[in-house]
């Protein structure tokens, strides 16, 4: 057949000036398209003789994967050159430092609860834990709260809704963490060593509360547990918490519808430069309510007031973490200021630990 060198040799031309992928693609549609030059010669062949259509058709099928090989060969060449242009680029001197990688932080919350759970648990406390829509009977009723308690009005609880005609007890968001106690008691029955940390909600809001917050509770009964037992257990966790060798606390006799008897509980601290100081100077400040629990308690929860009996305490968690790391407004923890919680945050890394240091 005359001519396919010619045709050859062009085609390989063009393969050699085609500069990107698209003059390469117009270069096989040319030439190996439906309507490609080489194809449109195949076609041809069934109008020749049988001898001229079998060297015919050779040369051409020949002449078809030189034109094919050539191609890919060169869109290959045409894609590593592109590769080490942006190599070029995009070069990097790994000898650099690092950027920084952006890193959450745990909320001091968060971490004051696991520092509250490693202090305690030392003690023997487990940690139970409970609903936080509670019907009027656990939050009320089971720890000898009468119905005419300030507590028990719509100012000072947040109720939830019930239709006209709804019969079912009257639900509310728990107002403290204590129906976990009573949970926890009935489940288990005596003896018992608790902590029930976790939200709590009342209808307060300022600089100093809010209307959710979190609080722990405290509960260890046993047939011999005494005031004595309650003030030992409450100086070793200060003094764990606030991480001092000592502290001194004041127990001032109160009321509280669980516990008979009550006492609110101060430690003493001095303010030195607006920097607090736990456990020295002539100042005192009320940190948390305890007491024994009440009889009636114990038998709410089907527990033998003559046979046992024990203390409870409840502190906020919010309050002592602004102690502890010198946070000033409570409001800023629900606020999620990335600022804040970079500021007042904690690694994930920095776990609590008696033995290595709460804090870090």
């Amino acid at each position: 057949m005359d001519g396919i060198d010619t045709l050859k040799a062009r085609y390989l031309a063009a393969i050699s000036a085609a500069y990107d992928e698209a003059s390469i693609e117009e270069v096989r549609l040319a030439a190996l398209g439906k309507k490609g030059e080489i194809s449109l010669k195949m076609r041809d062949l069934g109008q020749m003789d049988p001898a001229q259509r079998q060297v015919a058709g050779a040369m051409l099928n020949l002449l078809k994967d030189e034109i094919d090989a050539a191609l890919r060969a060169k869109k290959m060449a045409l894609g590593d050159a592109a590769l080490d242009e942006r190599l070029r680029a995009e070069w990097l001197d790994v000898t650099l430092p690092a950027r920084p990688r952006p890193r959450g932080t745990i909320h001091p919350v968060s971490q004051v609860m696991e520092e509250l759970t490693a202090i305690f648990a030392d003690m023997g406390f487990a940690v139970a834990e409970g609903p936080q829509v509670e019907s009027d009977w656990y939050n009320f009723d089971a720890l000898n709260i009468p119905p005419e308690h300030p507590a028990r009005q719509e100012h000072d609880t947040f109720f939830m809704h019930r239709a006209p005609g709804d019969t079912r007890p009257p639900h509310v968001l728990r107002t403290h963490t204590s129906p976990v106690q009573i949970r926890a008691l009935m489940a288990q029955g005596a003896p018992i060593r608790v902590i029930a940390p976790g939200r709590v909600y009342r209808m307060d809001m300022d600089q100093t509360h809010t209307p959710m917050f979190h609080q722990v509770e405290g509960l260890a009964i046993d047939r011999t547990i005494s005031m004595a037992n309650l003030k030992w257990v409450l100086e070793e966790f200060c003094r764990a918490y606030f991480e001092v060798d000592k502290v001194e606390l004041r127990f001032r006799a109160s009321h509280f519808p669980f516990t008979e008897p009550s006492a609110e509980v101060d430690i003493r601290y001095s303010n030195v430069g607006g920097q607090l100081r736990i456990g020295e100077g002539d100042n005192w400040m009320e940190i948390l309510g305890s007491g024994m629990v009440h009889p009636k308690v114990l038998k709410a929860a089907g527990v033998d007031p003559d046979q046992w009996q024990g203390f409870a305490f409840g502190m906020g968690i919010d309050r002592i973490a602004m102690l502890k790391y010198g946070i000033p407004d409570l409001r800023a923890f629900f606020e999620a200021d990335l600022r804040w919680l970079r500021h007042y945050g904690f690694s994930a890394l920095d776990v609590p630990d008696l033995a290595g240091g709460l804090s870090g």
